[in-house]
């Protein structure tokens, strides 16, 4: 069963910061494709930040210089650092994970809300 937990999310300022995490089940811990989307309400998810062919960083142009994701294999655990966030970062965050064979999968999403 493929496990996915994300969390971190809450409630801060714009300007301020957040670090989610995602926990995913120990045997999907070789999958080489993993990120981070989000969603609001009526529209579709969008790509913020992924890790492709294990080595491979990609970011959005609308968080680039201000997100970082990053990997702990030993956890199993995927990180997405935000700073400086603004209130259009205001979504539901999923971690998703592209398993060969199998297809996309996601966690049940955390919460970022950005006040102005």
């Amino acid at each position: 069963q493929v496990q996915l937990v994300e969390s971190g999310g809450g409630l801060v300022q714009a300007g301020g910061s957040l670090r989610l995490s995602c926990t995913y089940s120990k045997h999907i811990a070789y999958t080489n494709d993993i990120g981070w989307y989000r969603q609001t309400p009526g529209n579709q998810s969008e790509l913020v930040a992924s890790i492709t062919r294990g080595i491979s960083i990609r970011y959005s142009d609308a968080v680039k210089d201000r997100f970082t994701i990053s990997r702990d294999r030993a956890k199993n655990t995927l990180y997405l650092q935000m700073n400086s966030l603004k209130p259009e970062d205001t979504a539901v965050y999923f971690c998703d994970v592209n398993l060969p064979g199998w297809g996309h999968y996601r966690g049940r999403g955390t919460q970022v809300t950005v006040s102005s």
